[in-house]
């Protein structure tokens, strides 16, 4: 009889090390799991009924352009016009709105990256700048890092970024990040 089908981290400790520092991490590395993720592209010419639906289901104005609007367990993230990621930490129908929604759940994976020196970090993979003066909370980016597409945004003010990655690139995206962080003094975990 076959099994039945199960999600998975997209990580395991043999493709996706893990890392911890005798003394204070200067950066913290986690998969953000239990997420809905879904991407949302308006109809044509129905953007403002979504926006409507958006702010009467969810309690928050659609953002435009690569911005972060977040209202308890609900984030949606620009991702191009007319376009974002919805993200939820709880159980979440995207489907219900008047939009194009396409599950993302299994399809992508979230690393969260905080600490002293996570800004510092991410610097040294990707071309963005992420100094506060021009990314600060609710900043969003479809980027590369290390030649690997990514949705990064950041989260707060500690400040904590949060980055979305295809999960066929996850694992290799980690080892990056990981090994960016490890002079850094590197805190790495994940439920793999």
């Amino acid at each position: 009889m076959a099994e039945p089908l199960v999600a998975r981290s997209a990580f395991r400790p043999h493709v996706a090390p893990l890392a911890s520092t005798t003394g204070v991490a200067g950066v913290a590395l986690r998969e953000a799991e239990g997420l809905t993720l879904a991407s949302v592209a308006a109809f044509r010419g129905r953007e403002a009924e979504l926006a409507d639906a958006v702010r009467v289901a969810y309690g928050l104005e659609l953002p435009t352009g690569p911005k972060r609007a977040a209202s308890g367990d609900v984030a949606f993230i620009g991702a191009g016009p007319g376009k974002w990621l919805a993200v939820s930490s709880g159980a979440a129908d995207f489907a219900g709105l008047p939009a194009a929604v396409a599950d993302q759940s299994d399809g992508r994976t979230v690393v969260r990256v905080w600490g002293p020196r996570a800004r510092e970090t991410l610097a040294t993979l990707t071309a963005i700048d992420l100094h506060p003066r021009v990314f600060g909370v609710g900043d969003a980016a479809l980027t590369h890092a290390a030649s690997i597409s990514i949705h990064l945004w950041q989260a707060d003010d500690a400040p904590t970024y949060e980055i979305a990655v295809f999960r066929t690139f996850a694992a290799t995206f980690w080892r990056w990040l990981a090994e960016a962080a490890q002079s850094r003094s590197v805190d790495a975990r994940h439920g793999g």
